[in-house]
């Protein structure tokens, strides 16, 4: 790898020293990643829309702002990022008409070209951060997918190698990040639609504790799982990232009152004392060896920095699977009904109200989003709500309760993120059960509702490898630090595909 990265291809607390420091502008970065976007924007298929007028005049407010002394409290101030395309943002006037702002998708032909009247609370957020907003990055329908490969627009293809997934839901924050044409980007993780493209990608992806971002105008697909979280190339920017985007909420009911504490006061490269668990299920059946080699050096390095390492037993991982792909397809199904070509988005045109609502719905939906209401539906009716629903509800509480149980007696836990390297797109496509287990390390996370965050862990044949650690609830400070350890002892901070240098 070149000594020095290109420009669009540094860290945040990088570039935000030379903006600090006078040496580069918001506009120079903006440029930059806007070149990435014209180079390989259409071959990786990252982006959905992208703002740039809009973004080259909030880079120059930027400047403006930090020419007259202003950015000292605000590290995101002048940086650019993306937003995946399942947060609204603010694209209506007051009178209801276009503003020139971004559309909003969720990746689905039901919503194309829908314009929202409110901004989302992550789009506001790094507003006032002074961010610079790029564009909305390309995902799975409704984030429903675990490739990329569902969005309706075409699937993302992965940096390092343009025949592979980047992971998903979040594939195309994942693959911007990781090709240069933004600084960071949000993500949604519902069973690990943050964590596993991070891993897939060779980037950074935090998972918050669920409540601790709001999840207001982010489009629902699982509301007791979703949570928004950031992409990133460091887990120092991470924690930059995650300082603007938490806090509590009053518009969104499941957004926790609970202090925010300094996340980067965290990151003191110190392990020592700490105590982290290896849970053994998760070194699952079909790893590949190359995945387990490159998380069992991992592991060592922590090791090797002062942290005792302990096995530890979450015996009802296996069930994490079936429990999850109940219950967040019978919340898509409740929360997909309102897709109806009567209120907003699609309408078939059918002078018959049912009529209408069948046509729009069939051609609107993508054959992923219409299994999982099928199988949600079946699960919430009549007969089989108890024996389903309910069941997996009970399953979620003991897979919490053990979660706890076993971060009761550590600081942490240490896992793969990901089973597998990036796979060729379409090579799972035809047997979704095969492609749900790409999740199996990182879904029971989010059934437990905790904080997760995937790093760098090397390459396994010349493809990233991701290393996941997961907290308490509320304790992302803690995660941050054991990752912010290893990444500055193992040295992958500056892992980059090969054609960010061409």
């Amino acid at each position: 790898m070149p000594g020095t990265l290109p420009l669009a291809d540094r860290t945040i607390a990088e570039v935000g020293e030379l903006l600090r420091r006078r040496e580069v502008s918001s506009r120079d970065l903006t440029e930059a990643c806007l070149g990435r976007i014209a180079r390989d924007g259409e071959r990786l298929n990252t982006f959905l829309a992208v703002g740039e007028e809009r973004a080259l005049a909030a880079a120059d407010a930027a400047d403006a702002a930090l020419k007259d002394g202003g950015g000292a409290d605000k590290p995101l101030l002048g940086i650019p990022y993306a937003l995946k395309d399942i947060f609204v943002t603010r694209a209506l006037d007051d009178d209801g008409q276009p503003n020139g702002g971004l559309p909003t998708t969720a990746g689905s032909r039901i919503l194309e070209g829908y314009r929202c009247a409110y901004a989302s609370s992550a789009e506001e957020r790094l507003s006032n951060a002074r961010a610079v907003l790029l564009g909305k990055t390309n995902l799975d329908e409704f984030a429903m997918g675990s490739s990329n490969e569902n969005s309706a627009y075409g699937p993302v293809h992965n940096p390092w190698d343009d025949r592979l997934v980047p992971g998903g839901s979040s594939g195309g924050s994942a693959a911007a990040v990781a090709s240069g044409q933004a600084f960071f980007a949000t993500g949604t993780d519902t069973g690990g639609s943050i964590r596993q493209p991070a891993s897939l990608s060779g980037i950074v992806g935090f998972k918050p504790t669920y409540g601790r971002v709001s999840r207001y105008g982010m489009v629902a697909f699982a509301s007791s799982l979703d949570q928004c979280g950031p992409l990133v190339r460091s887990v120092g920017d991470a924690a930059t990232v995650l300082q603007a985007l938490a806090g509590h909420d009053p518009r969104d009911s499941t957004s926790v009152d609970t202090p925010v504490p300094d996340y980067g006061a965290a990151l003191t490269g110190d392990v020592r004392g700490l105590k982290l668990g290896v849970p053994r299920e998760y070194f699952v059946a079909g790893m590949e060896p190359g995945v387990e080699a490159a998380v069992r050096s991992a592991i060592g390095v922590l090791e090797g920095l002062g942290a005792e390492i302990v096995e530890v037993s979450l015996p009802s991982t296996d069930h994490g699977l079936a429990t999850y792909y109940i219950i967040t397809p019978a919340e898509a199904s409740a929360n997909l009904a309102r897709y109806d070509g009567v209120r907003y988005g699609l309408s078939a045109g059918d002078d018959d109200l049912i009529e209408n609502y069948v046509r729009t719905r069939g051609s609107g939906f993508g054959p992923e989003v219409k299994r999982r209401i099928i199988l949600g539906t079946y699960a919430l009716s009549a007969g089989y709500y108890d024996a389903y629903y309910v069941k997996a509800q009970q399953v979620r509480t003991l897979i919490k309760a053990e979660f706890d149980s076993v971060l009761s007696g550590v600081d942490a836990l240490l896992a793969p993120t990901s089973p597998s390297v990036a796979f060729k797109i379409g090579a799972k496509a035809d047997d979704p059960l095969l492609m749900y287990l790409n999740d199996a390390c990182t879904l029971p996370v989010n059934i437990a509702g905790l904080p997760g965050i995937s790093v760098p862990c090397g390459l396994s044949d010349g493809l990233p490898v991701g290393f996941q650690v997961i907290g308490r609830a509320f304790d992302e400070s803690t995660v941050l630090r054991v990752a912010d350890a290893y990444q500055r002892a193992a040295g992958f901070i500056d892992l980059r595909p090969p054609t960010a240098y061409g």
